[in-house]
């Protein structure tokens, strides 16, 4: 009777040890480890892949042109230089005949400064996305009209990313003429 009450104690000890402290320290804890492993496995990965994307870009960048990069850093700069602005455009109205009268930066349009970066609804907004900003400028000049052609055939050519959104001329029957115009610049954010 003692070799079967020996085996059976035995067995019913190993059950409430297995329930009573194997059971939760493996549900608890011991799951809880594995969930924060494989967290960290998972983001080990993104982070390995982070790595090659970001080595990947560096060589595709690496492969560009100076020169090509150096046009484009003039066509879409990386602030808005306000002053240098001011002269490019003021050398090529001089190039062209025309005479600057006034110069003003009207506002930013699209800084990302002025908009949050959410709107209500917790969306976000086309400014805080949008890696383009944009200033918008307006001058005024005197001179011919084919002053005008050629200025805003050197606008066209430039390096420098501009659109002339409006243009108010006024008239006179010298030949010379009063020209309003708006543009706006972009620059890269």
């Amino acid at each position: 009777m003692n070799s079967r009450i020996l085996p059976s104690l035995a067995l019913l000890i190993s059950v409430g040890m297995f329930f009573a402290y194997v059971g939760p320290t493996w549900s608890g804890p011991i799951t809880a480890t594995k969930a924060a492993i494989d967290s960290d496995n998972q983001a080990l990965a993104a982070a390995s892949a982070y790595k090659a994307r970001e080595n990947e870009l560096a060589s595709a960048r690496d492969s560009i042109d100076a020169a090509n990069l150096t046009r484009l850093s003039t066509f879409l700069p990386d602030s808005v230089d306000n002053v240098g602005l001011i002269l490019d455009i003021n050398a090529l109205a001089a190039r062209s005949g025309l005479m600057l009268a006034n110069v003003d930066v009207t506002g930013n349009t699209t800084d990302g400064t002025a908009a949050p970066g959410a709107s209500s609804d917790g969306t976000p907004s086309v400014n805080s996305v949008n890696p383009i900003g944009s200033v918008d400028l307006s001058l005024s000049a005197v001179g011919s009209y084919v002053a005008l052609k050629s200025f805003l055939t050197g606008i066209e050519k430039s390096e420098r990313l501009l659109d002339v959104r409006d243009i108010l001329v006024t008239g006179s029957d010298t030949g010379v003429y009063n020209y309003h115009m708006s543009m706006r610049l972009y620059w890269l954010r």
